[in-house]
C-alpha cells in the first residue's frame, strides 16, 4: 500500500478517495464565494450609484449569514450527520445563487444583498461540517496532511473567485458600454447549478457517518480552565466591551432592515411628518435598538456579575479578549478585500501610456480625470494576487507557529499589518500600493491563532467558547461601513485608518496574552481553520 493510498484508507482497508475528493469541493466551492464577494462593492457603487459606506452592506449581508447560522449549523450538523449537514449546505448555496436571477431583473440592492445573506447561510453549514471531515477519512496520523490538502483548493478558491467577478462584474461592451448589470447573475446561476449536482452525488453517495474525539480535545478536563480568574475586573472590562459590540451589531440589523423601500414606506407613513428623511429611520433604529438591546445586556450582567466572574467563560480574559480581538481583525480583512478595487483605481500614481499598449492593456483605462489607471476589471484582477501573498503567508506563517509561541507570531504579523496599513493611509504612491499586498501576507495567521489562543485552557467549556470567537467574525459586517464613510469624506487613503487601529489592537492583545492567561505560550497552533 503506498503513501497516498494509505492517507485515505481507514483501519479496515476502505478507500476514503473519492469522498475526500467531493469534500474537497467544498473547500474550493466557499473560496470562490468569498473571492467573488470582495469584488462586488465596486460594482454596485457604479451601477446602483452609492457611495462607498452604502456598497459596504455587501459584507454586511454576508457575515451576518455566518453570524446567523454559526450556532443553528453546528446544532443541526450535529443531528443530521455529514452528509445531511453537507446536503443542506448545498441546498442553501443553490437557493442562494438562483436568486440572483430574478434579483437582477429586480435590479434594487436590497434584493442582491438577501442572494448574499443565503449563500454565506449555507456556506457556514459546509465550513461547519467540511474541516472537521476532512480530519477523519483515513489514519489520524495523515489528518493534518488531508486538511491542508483540502485547504489548497480553498486557496484556489480565493484566488480565481475575483477572476471570475472581474470577467462578470466588470465586462464591457463593444461601445465600451458596461455589462455588468446584465451579467451578474450568471457565476451566481452556475454556481447554483453546479452545488444541486454536487447535492445530487451526496445524496447518492454513501459517505461514511465517521465519529472520531475532537481535533481540539475539547472534552478533556484541563486546569486551566477551572483555575482562580486572576484579573477579574479585566474580564469583567471585556465582557462590557462585548456587550457593546454586541449591540451595535443587533442596532445594524434593525437599521438594515428600516432601509427597505417598503419598509421605511411603512415608517414614513405610520409616523407622518415627525421623521422626515429615510436616512433619519436608519439612524433611528440603530441607535435605538442598540440602546434598548445595550440595556437589556447591562441588566442582565449586573444581576449576573458575581457568577460571571466566577463560574463563567466570560470569566477567563484571555477569552473574552480573543472575541473582542477576533471582530476588529476580521473587520480589518474585510474592510481590506472589500475596498482593495477602490483603493487600486483611485490612489496609484497615473501609469505609462506603453502600459495600455502591452499584454496587460485591457488591464488600464483612461479615468475622469484624464490619466491612464487601473481599471475595475483590472483591479479585480489583481486582487488574486493579494490572495496569493495571503496563501504564502499561511505556509510562512504554518512553520514558524511550530516553531515560536503563537502570541508572539501573531504580535510580530499583527504590528506588521498595522505597518503596512499605516503605508496605505499616508498615500505614498507604488509604495503604499505594494504595503496593501503584504497586508494580505500578513493577516493569513490571524483567524486560527487568534481562535486557539482564546479556547486556550477552557477544557470541556472551550466547545461553547468557539462559537463565540466563531460569532464575533459580524465584525465583517460592521466595520467596513465605518471604513467606507471615512473614504466617502476623506478618500480612500484615509479609510485605511480602521484596518490600522484593528491591527494595533490584535497586537496589543497578543502581547498582554501570556499575562491574560497565566502561560507562557502555546506552540504548534493549527492555521488549517483560518477564515
Amino acid at each position: 500500500m503506498n503513501q497516498k493510498t494509505g492517507i485515505f484508507t481507514s483501519p479496515e482497508g476502505k478507500s476514503y478517495a473519492i469522498t475526500f475528493t467531493l469534500v474537497s469541493s467544498l473547500f474550493l466551492l466557499w473560496g470562490f464565494c468569498n473571492g467573488m464577494i470582495d469584488v462586488m462593492d465596486k460594482h454596485f457603487q457604479q451601477e446602483l450609484h452609492l457611495t462607498l459606506a452604502q456598497s459596504a452592506w455587501v459584507q454586511f449581508a454576508h457575515y451576518l449569514g455566518y453570524f446567523l447560522m454559526a450556532l443553528p449549523a453546528g446544532w443541526l450538523a450535529s443531528k443530521l450527520g455529514y452528509k445531511g449537514g453537507i446536503i443542506a449546505g448545498l441546498l442553501m448555496v443553490a437557493v442562494g445563487g438562483f436568486w440572483f436571477i430574478p434579483a437582477t431583473k429586480i435590479a434594487t440592492f436590497p434584493a442582491f444583498l438577501l442572494g448574499v445573506c443565503v449563500i454565506a447561510s449555507g456556506l457556514t453549514f459546509l465550513e461547519t461540517v467540511a474541516n472537521p471531515y476532512t480530519t477523519v477519512l483515513g489514519p489520524k496520523r495523515f489528518a493534518a496532511t488531508r486538511i491542508n490538502l483540502a485547504q489548497s483548493c480553498n486557496g484556489v478558491g480565493w484566488i480565481f473567485g475575483p477572476i471570475a467577478g472581474a470577467a462578470f462584474f466588470y465586462g464591457k461592451d463593444a461601445s465600451g458600454q458596461s455589462t455588468g448589470a446584465e451579467t451578474l447573475w450568471i457565476p451566481y446561476a452556475a454556481i447554483g447549478g453546479f452545488v444541486l449536482v454536487l447535492a445530487v452525488i451526496f445524496f447518492f453517495c454513501k459517505l461514511p457517518d465517521i465519529k472520531s474525539e475532537d481535533e481540539f480535545h475539547l472534552d478533556d478536563q484541563s486546569p486551566a480552565g477551572d483555575a482562580p480568574v486572576a484579573n477579574r475586573s479585566l474580564a469583567m472590562g471585556f465582557l462590557w466591551l462585548n456587550i457593546v459590540v454586541l449591540s451595535v451589531a443587533v442596532g445594524m440589523i434593525i437599521s438594515a432592515i428600516v432601509a427597505i423601500p417598503s419598509v421605511s414606506a411603512n415608517i414614513a407613513q405610520t409616523l407622518g411628518k415627525v421623521l422626515p428623511e429615510k436616512q433619519t429611520y436608519e439612524n433611528q433604529a440603530l441607535l435605538i435598538a442598540s440602546l434598548v438591546f445595550g440595556s437589556i445586556g447591562t441588566l442582565a450582567l449586573l444581576g449576573k456579575q458575581s457568577k460571571i466572574t466566577n463560574h463563567s467563560i466570560w470569566s477567563h480574559p484571555h477569552f473574552s479578549g480573543a472575541t473582542l480581538t477576533q471582530f476588529f481583525y476580521v473587520a480589518a480583512q474585510c474592510g481590506i478585500f472589500a475596498y482593495f478595487i477602490n483603493y487600486m483605481t483611485s490612489q496609484i500614481p497615473a501609469v505609462p501610456d506603453s502600459w495600455k499598449a502591452g499584454s496587460f492593456g485591457a488591464w488600464f483605462e483612461i479615468h475622469k480625470n484624464g490619466v491612464l489607471g487601473l481599471s475595475d476589471k483590472g483591479a479585480s484582477t489583481l486582487a488574486s494576487v493579494g490572495f496569493i501573498f495571503f496563501l504564502a503567508g499561511r505556509v510562512i506563517g504554518a512553520a514558524l507557529l511550530k516553531k515560536f509561541p503563537a502570541h508572539k507570531v501573531l504580535a510580530t504579523f499583527a504590528g506588521a499589518a498595522g505597518l503596512c496599513s499605516l503605508l496605505v493611509f499616508l498615500k505614498l504612491g507604488w509604495t503604499s500600493a505594494f504595503a496593501l499586498f503584504l497586508t494580505y501576507f500578513f493577516m493569513s495567521v490571524m483567524f486560527p491563532t487568534i481562535f486557539s489562543l482564546g479556547i486556550y485552557g477552557l477544557g470541556a467549556r472551550a466547545k461553547k467558547a468557539s462559537s463565540f470567537i466563531v460569532m464575533a467574525i459580524m465584525g465583517g459586517a460592521i466595520m467596513p461601513k465605518l471604513m467606507g464613510h471615512i473614504a466617502d469624506k476623506d478618500g480612500m487613503s484615509a479609510g485605511f485608518i480602521v484596518p490600522l487601529v484593528c491591527f494595533v489592537w490584535v497586537a496589543g492583545y497578543s502581547l498582554l496574552w501570556s499575562k491574560l492567561s497565566g502561560s507562557e505560550g502555546v506552540v504548534g497552533v493549527d492555521t488549517r481553520k483560518g477564515h
